[in-house]
C-alpha cells in the first residue's frame, strides 16, 4: 500500500527514519539551541507573579511557535531546512500536489512536572473552517489538501489516534465516551509508537489525543503542510511565518523557500479576483475562480464555505463566538489592503445567505471531540442540496 492510499484508508501514516541515526545529534543541537532562544524570551516576558522562566515552567506542552523567526545562524537554519527535505517530499506525494508548503515551524517540549493527558479532539473548528462531513467529502474525493507531521528527536508514543475517523463524523460510542471522559483511550484507537527520528503524517480531521505531557524528556517536531495548485483548496491555506531566516540557508531551501512565497502570493492573487467576482455579481468568472482554487471537479462548495469564512475575517476580523477566528488564515493580512471599506461591506452582503445556512438548524449546537465549544454553526452535517448556483442565486 502506498503512503497515499495508506493516508486515504487510515488516516495516517508512520515514516521509519526520517532523520537518519547518524544525523540525529546535529538535529537535536539545531533545535536546542532554539529552544534556548524561546525561553529567553519566554524569561523577558514573564510577569511579577510568574516563575522566572515563564511558560517555560508553567506550560503542559511548552511549545516553539513559527520557530523559523529564531533561527540566526546556519546550525538553527537546519532546523527548518530538515523540514524542507524528506517530509516536504513525502506530503507532495501523498498529496499529489505540484508543490507543497510548510504552514508553520513548530516544536513541542516537554513540562516541567506532569499534566496528564489532554482530551481527545479533531483540529477543527467549523466557526471559520466548514462542517466536518464536507471537509471529509473532499479529502476522499480529492485527496488531501492538507497533513500534519510530529516527528520526535526522542522516542515518543503520546500520540494516540483513531483510524479511520477521517473519513466519518463522530460514532455514538465515541460520543458517550468523550461525553463521560474525553482523556482516556476511545474504542478502537491506536497509540502511535515512534522511535527518535521516525516521524507520523496525518489527516487533523482525525480523531487524535495527547496522551500523557510529562517531564519526560520530549522534543517532538510538529508542523503542516499544505497543498499549492493541487485538487483541492486547503482548510487550512495559511503560510505563518515569522522572520526571515533564508540568508543562514542553503541556496536550494533559499529556492525552496521563495518558490513557496511566489506560489503563496499567486494563490491570494486569485483568492482576490474570486472574491472581486463575487462583489460585481459576475457568475462566470466566480464559477472560474472556484474551479482555479479548487480543480478537482467534486466538493468544490466547500471552497465557497472557505472564502466566506475569510471573507467574515476581512470583514470583522474577530467573531464573537469564537476567540481567534480564522487562525488557519493569513490571506487576509495579504488581502485586507487590496478592498476598500465599502467593497468588503458588499463582499459580506454576498456571502451572509451562506453563511445563515452554515448554522445549525437546532439553534446552538454542540459535538464532543472538537476544537471548540458550542456555537451556531453546523459541526458535522452539510446542508442539504447546497450548491455554488444557490450560493449565487442569494445574490
Amino acid at each position: 500500500m502506498t503512503p497515499k492510499q495508506q493516508l486515504h484508508e487510515d488516516g495516517f501514516v508512520i515514516v521509519r527514519g526520517v532523520i537518519s541515526p547518524d544525523e540525529l545529534d546535529s538535529i537535536r543541537r539545531s533545535f536546542e539551541g532554539l529552544v534556548d532562544r524561546q525561553r529567553k524570551i519566554w524569561r523577558e516576558a514573564a510577569g511579577l507573579d510568574d516563575p522566572p522562566d515563564g511558560a517555560w515552567a508553567t506550560g503542559a506542552q511548552p511549545r516553539l511557535v513559527t520557530y523559523d523567526g529564531l533561527v540566526d545562524d546556519a546550525e538553527s537554519a537546519r532546523a527548518v531546512e530538515m523540514i524542507l527535505g524528506a517530509p516536504l517530499e513525502l506530503s507532495r506525494q501523498i498529496m499529489q500536489a505540484p508543490d507543497v508548503a510548510p504552514t508553520q515551524f513548530m516544536m513541542m517540549c516537554s513540562p516541567q512536572k506532569d499534566h496528564g493527558p489532554a482530551a481527545w479532539h479533531r483540529d477543527i473548528h467549523p466557526i471559520d473552517q466548514a462542517p466536518i462531513v464536507g471537509l471529509q467529502q473532499d479529502l476522499l474525493a480529492n485527496g488531501a489538501g492538507y497533513l500534519q507531521w510530529n516527528l520526535p528527536l526522542y522516542d515518543d508514543n503520546v500520540l494516540w489516534v483513531v483510524p479511520g475517523s477521517h473519513a466519518r463524523p463522530n460514532t455514538d460510542e465515541e460520543n458517550a465516551a468523550l461525553a463521560e471522559d474525553p482523556r482516556r483511550p476511545l474504542p478502537e484507537a491506536k497509540q502511535v509508537e515512534l522511535k527518535a527520528g521516525d516521524g507520523v503524517v496525518y489527516t487533523n480531521l482525525i480523531l487524535h489525543w495527547g496522551s500523557s505531557y510529562s517531564p519526560t524528556l520530549r522534543r517532538t517536531v510538529h508542523f503542516g503542510f499544505r497543498s499549492l495548485g493541487g485538487k483541492q483548496f486547503p482548510y487550512a491555506g495559511g503560510q505563518h511565518r515569522r522572520g526571515d531566516p533564508t540568508s543562514f540557508m542553503t541556496p536550494g531551501a533559499q529556492q525552496a523557500w521563495a518558490n513557496h512565497e511566489r506560489l503563496y502570493l499567486q494563490e491570494c492573487d486569485r483568492i482576490e479576483g474570486t472574491l472581486r467576482a463575487a462583489i460585481k455579481q459576475d457568475r462566470g468568472a466566480f464559477v472560474e475562480g472556484i474551479a482555479q482554487l479548487h480543480p478537482g471537479e467534486r466538493m468544490r462548495i466547500v471552497t465557497v464555505i472557505l472564502l466566506s469564512k475569510l471573507s467574515h475575517k476581512l470583514c470583522f476580523d474577530a467573531h464573537p463566538e469564537r476567540p481567534g477566528y480564522g487562525g488557519d488564515f493569513t490571506q487576509d493580512t495579504q488581502l485586507r489592503g487590496r478592498f476598500s471599506t465599502e467593497e468588503l461591506t458588499d463582499l459580506w452582503v454576498r456571502f451572509a445567505w451562506l453563511d445563515e445556512q452554515m448554522k445549525s438548524p437546532e439553534g446552538e449546537e454542540y459535538v464532543p471531540g472538537y476544537q471548540s465549544g458550542p456555537m451556531s454553526y453546523r459541526f458535522e452535517k452539510m446542508p442539504v442540496d447546497l450548491t455554488i448556483e444557490a450560493v449565487m442565486d442569494s445574490w
